[in-house]
């Protein structure tokens, strides 16, 4: 019996190892990668490791269990939120934004937001023109300021798809709003904590510094030739004085918590199948042609792996994707956190290799 089940092990052994042995071989010909990648099939991670490091100058060596900067793969909880909020009877997707939030653009609604299709101006080259960056903005002052100085609109709700950091801005707001609770503790209750996602939270500078597993992210100066923190560079200063908005980003996480996200969307565990559909469902737009994008994820259909939803995330430093294969039920997860100019050469080869 015990000869009989090591052969059948072998097949699954080899897979695996042949597995790393093609990942690892990918990330030598980069040469600078810097991050973890996880794969994982039926929730379960079938390759796991750490490349390069957590802090350059030290040479510290990254961990697996390290945590990076999610950039815009924090919009995916954000639209979780409104879900909820949905799900509880607390607000509705047609709802006009303006129920919530006094801002000087109609005729928008909640699912204009969640879908980039507002018609928004970008609410950071407003701040970024007017804002006293000696001070800390919140979304309260990113919202005043589009009152106070109201660029215009770049096109109708609806007529569509262009991406907007500034709609989920306005999704936290409304969730506080229609709440009548603090966006971080929402995130941390009803996700978070309910997932035991330990090393994931919305977190403040001081927090960030006070982790000792945080990731650092870098900048390559060919100048210098080396990498070198991105928080050294004035392009990074808006993650300063930008630091206390809620909903685009600013989310931190490691790999592992994101595979519990990923593992608890195919449960009802959250919220239910019914209602989490409509997430990964394209937005009609106002011709009748539809977009590629449901409530905070990408959408794309592969002839060989399926149904995909995904997002990356670009933060200065840092670099994030994480590519859920619904029908396969397979997993990838890139956290990077020296900005490598060739990611996405990286993350389609990564895709050929679990076909």
């Amino acid at each position: 019996m015990k000869s009989l089940l090591f052969v059948l092990l072998i097949p699954f052994l080899s897979v695996a190892q042949q597995l790393e042995k093609n990942i690892d071989s990918l990330i030598a010909a980069q040469k600078d990668f810097s991050g973890v990648i996880l794969i994982a099939e039926n929730g379960n991670p079938i390759f796991q490791k750490a490349f390069g490091y957590r802090e350059f100058a030290s040479q510290i060596p990254l961990q697996t269990s390290d945590i990076f900067e999610l950039a815009s793969v924090s919009k995916q909880f954000t639209a979780m939120i409104i879900m909820l909020l949905k799900e509880k009877g607390l607000l509705n997707y047609d709802d006009s934004v303006s129920k919530y939030l006094d801002i000087p653009y109609k005729g928008i609604t909640i699912r204009n937001l969640l879908t980039h299709t507002s018609g928004l101006p970008d609410y950071q080259d407003v701040m970024d023109k007017y804002w006293d960056k000696t001070k800390v903005a919140g979304n309260p002052d990113c919202i005043g300021y589009l009152n106070k100085y109201a660029p215009p609109k770049l096109f109708e709700p609806g007529e569509k798809y262009t991406y907007s950091n500034t709609g989920y801005l306005l999704l936290a707001s409304i969730a506080e709003k229609a709440s009548g609770k603090d966006f971080i503790e929402l995130c941390r209750k009803w996700i978070f904590k309910k997932l035991k996602m330990k090393n994931t939270d919305i977190r403040t500078l001081e927090e960030k510094k006070a982790a000792k597993n945080f990731a650092i992210g870098h900048i390559y100066v060919e100048e210098r030739n080396k990498y070198v923190r991105a928080d050294s560079f004035p392009s990074s200063n808006y993650t300063i004085w930008l630091g206390n908005r809620k909903g685009p980003g600013r989310i931190s996480s490691t790999a592992a918590d994101l595979l519990k996200w990923d593992k608890a969307l195919y449960t009802e565990k959250i919220i239910k199948q019914s209602t989490l559909q409509e997430a990964f469902s394209p937005m009609k737009l106002n011709n009748g042609s539809f977009s590629n994008y449901g409530f905070g994820w990408d959408l794309r259909t592969d002839p060989v792996l399926g149904e995909i939803v995904q997002h990356n995330g670009d933060n200065p430093g840092y670099k994030t994707y994480i590519i859920r294969y619904i029908d396969k039920k397979k997993t990838i997860i890139v956290l990077n956190n020296n900005a490598l100019l060739n990611f996405n050469a990286i993350i389609k080869q990564l895709e050929e290799l679990i076909k």
